[in-house]
Formats: structure tokens, sequence, C-alpha cells
């Protein structure tokens, strides 16, 4: 909201300072301080209305160490992710960036279905929360108006030079270009890492590959998403991996809306992207910020509210800088533990039909309790998945230099 009012005083009434406003860096930063200071400063206040209203989580015994102990400890503190989000980015971000629109949309989409998932279990008393199939049905449908948008609205493009951008004696200077409406994304750790669904789906013509894409990008936010769900399971794992998750594709972000940084390190040149910068730089900034009360020992959960907007937001990032196919390496965590549940529900099911008793790969599944289970202080298991979790973003801007 401030982006316009600035942009007017610095073009049209000429007022020295207000240019500032121009640059994304500035911005970025300005939308991190903006949401440190939401979670930080007023998140012990947020806490305590959370408290006053008796949010506190329900714990089932798990046989966990330390598990009774965060007995009633606030939940819902996803709302102190939201408000450290939506507010920086609402005020310094140009809200007329459809990239940004989508983000706040799946931001507010996802918040929403896990709030009530939350209220549910709280309120209600129903440690069940909000039933499987209402979440899917959400997930599912956020995922549709992310997919048709990218695939069908006009801003959505990639630029593509007539030749290198250049610099000469510190001017730069732009050839000519053409922006082009296509369906393309990046193929990791390949020298030719362009991949075109149009392309790759049209035997199967052309009426089948928006909705194939379609389909693509809905598994996507909603693994994703549950991914994020199932990874908060101690203090700090979440929050923290997201942080990690965010700066990296930051980075994307911001080359990819730089048109001699993206030619030089081969990445799509995509128009107005730079924006999600700033949205990145919030998302980090809530994350770090929120880690304030959520490390350990938590004095508030992010529940539902939370994660699965966490989730959901990460994916989108990805799939709008066209970096989805990335996800399996820079979302590493989430995979491993989603796949652990599979796995161990997978097992015991086939072993019950086939011995007439169900064994299990893991102590406890998702992969953090079955160290838990293995008396491993949750702390130190958080800081070794953010270990992991740095590795496989160092990996990730690895292919950054793939040519």
């Amino acid at each position: 909201m401030l982006y316009p009012i600035f942009d007017y005083l610095d073009s049209v009434m000429d007022i020295p300072g207000t240019g500032v406003f121009r640059f994304i860096s500035f911005r970025a930063g300005m939308a991190a301080l903006l949401s440190l200071i939401i979670t930080v400063t007023f998140g012990k206040n947020i806490i305590d209305w959370i408290r006053s209203m008796q949010i506190g989580e329900t714990v089932r015994d798990l046989g966990l160490a330390g598990q009774q102990e965060k007995k009633g400890t606030p939940t819902m503190g996803g709302l102190m992710l939201m408000a450290g989000i939506i507010i920086p980015t609402l005020l310094f971000a140009n809200v007329n960036n459809i990239y940004i629109i989508l983000l706040l949309i799946t931001t507010v989409w996802l918040g929403t279905i896990g709030f009530v998932d939350d209220y549910i279990k709280v309120f209600r008393k129903n440690k069940e929360g909000l039933a499987g199939r209402f979440k899917i049905v959400g997930q599912i449908t956020i995922g549709i108006i992310v997919g048709a948008t990218l695939y069908f609205h006009e801003g959505v493009v990639v630029r593509e030079f007539t030749n290198p951008v250049s610099i000469e004696e510190g001017v730069v200077e732009t050839p000519a270009f053409r922006d082009v409406k296509v369906a393309k994304t990046t193929i990791p750790f390949m020298k030719n890492n362009e991949l075109n669904y149009e392309t790759f789906l049209g035997f199967l013509g052309e009426s089948a590959t928006p909705v194939l894409y379609i389909l693509l990008v809905t598994f996507i936010i909603t693994a994703v998403s549950n991914g994020a769900n199932i990874t908060d399971g101690i203090d700090g794992l979440a929050a923290g991996t997201s942080a990690i998750i965010g700066l990296t594709i930051a980075i994307f972000a911001y080359i990819s809306g730089n048109a001699i940084f993206s030619q030089y390190l081969n990445v799509f040149f995509i128009p107005n992207s730079g924006e999600l910068v700033i949205f990145c730089a919030a998302f980090v900034g809530a994350c770090v910020g929120f880690l304030w009360y959520n490390a350990y020992p938590a004095q508030v959960f992010m529940g539902d509210t939370g994660s699965l907007m966490l989730g959901g937001v990460i994916a989108v990032l990805s799939l709008t800088l066209r970096k989805e196919l990335l996800i399996p390496v820079l979302c590493g965590v989430f995979l491993i533990e989603n796949v652990s549940v599979i796995m161990q529900v997978g097992y015991f099911k086939y072993t019950k039909r086939k011995y007439g008793e169900g064994r299990r790969i893991f102590l406890m599944s998702p992969l953090h309790h079955h160290y838990q289970k293995k008396n491993i202080h949750e702390s130190k298991i958080v800081v070794r998945f953010w270990i992991v979790g740095i590795l496989l973003a160092i990996i990730t801007l690895a292919t950054l230099k793939l040519r």
C-alpha cells in the first residue's frame, strides 16, 4: 500500500528520497524488519491473548520424553506468522502484482483452513480436528486457483532476449526481447535444463495440457502443505526449516527478477518476479521472529494455522519462479518426514495382512519421533534437521551455475 504512494511522490511530485521505494533491496529489508517487530514485539501480547482464550495444546500420550510438560502450551501461534507475513507484504510490496496477489490469497486461504482445524481441536475438544476430506478439498481448491492463474493469466510470462544483456560504462544495455506466454519450468542438475509442459504433454492434445498442469500444481501444493504440517511436531522444527527454505527462494526470486543475473546464471527471467523478494523477506522474518517463542522449550505452537500455510506458500513460491522440480531437494526435510509416515503405515498394513501382525520400520513416525524414541533430545534433533536443511539449500543453489 505504501508502494503506489511513494511511487507517486517520486514520479509526480519529485520529492527527494522517495525514490528509495523503487529498490527491492530496501523494501525487502523493511519487510523483514517489520515482520520481526510484529512477531517478536507483539508476539508476547498475542501469546497472552491466546492463553486468556484458553487455547492450549491437547497432547496425546505417545510415550515421548517431555511430552506431558507441553500440555496447555498456547497453540494457534500461526496467527503470529500470518500477521508477520501479510502486514509487511501489504505495506512494502506492489499489491497489484499477480504473484503477490496469489501468495496473499494462499496465505489467507490455507491459514483459514488450519485455523478451523485448530478451533475444532481446542474449543470442540475434538482431537481429530477438521475432517481430512475437508482439508483436501480446501487444498485442491487453492491448487486449482493457483494452477489456472499461472497457466492462463496474461501477466505470467517469461522474457526471452535476442542477445545477452550487457553493461557498458556503467549503463545497462537491454537488447530486444519478447515476453512469451509459455508453461516452462527448470529441470535440476541437467545442462539443458528447460522443460516445456506444452511440448512434454502435447501428445495428449491441447485441451489436456492445462488440465494436467493444474493437477500437477494442486498435487505439489497439497504435498508440500501436508509435509510442513507433519514436520511441525517438535519445538522449532517447522519454523526453522521454513526460514531456511524461504531464504533460498528469496535468492532465486532476486535472480529471476534481474535481467543480468538471470542470464548469467542461466535462470528464467520472469518479469515482475522481483516483488517476490519482499514477500520472501516477510516470510523469513516471520519464521525467525516466531522462533523467538517457538524454540525449545516452546512458549507457543503454530498449530495447523501456521504449518499448512507455510508449506502451501513455499509450494506457490516455487511454482511462480518455475522451480517446482527442485522441491524434492529444497524441501527435502518435509519430503523425508512425509515418506517416513507413508513407509510406516504402508509396511504396517502389508505385514498385518501377510503375517497377521503389523510390523514397523521406525520406532515411531514421523521421523523426528523415531529419534525421540531413541532418547535423543528434541533440541538436538531440531538442530540436526536444520543442518540437513541448510545442506539441501546449498545443493539447490548449486544448480544456478549448471549450464
